[in-house]
């Protein structure tokens, strides 16, 4: 069983910036693609940012390009979102996945997600 577990969210102020983290359970996390999506109240679970499993090649949500950064630490198995230039609009839950199949902006490409956590961006 894999447990993924988000942590560093928290309430910012618009402009500002946090760095979520991921940390994943088990031995295979460098096998894995990893992504990040985030749910808003009322509104469906939203690609964010994914990365391949050495981390060489990352992807981004159009909303997030150029103000997030997704990495990965292998030998800690570790996952990270530095989200800069927040928006009121970034304000959902945030959760981490592995990658199973198919396209990395789909819910479906992903097996295994965390918690979540909230991130909240005041205007």
């Amino acid at each position: 069983q894999v447990q993924l577990v988000e942590s560093g969210g928290g309430l910012v102020q618009a402009g500002g910036s946090l760095r979520l983290s991921c940390a994943a359970s088990g031995r295979t996390f460098s096998t894995y693609v990893m992504g990040w999506f985030r749910q808003a109240p009322g509104k469906e679970r939203e690609f964010v940012a994914a990365i391949n499993r050495s981390g060489v090649s990352t992807y981004y949500g159009d909303s997030v390009k150029g103000r997030f950064t997704i990495s990965r630490d292998n030998a800690k198995n570790t996952v990270y979102l530095q989200m800069n230039s927040l928006k009121p609009e970034d304000t959902a839950v945030y959760y981490c996945a592995r990658g199973l199949a198919g396209a990395y902006y789909y819910t479906r490409s992903y097996d295994y997600w965390g918690q979540g956590t909230q991130v909240t961006v005041s205007s």
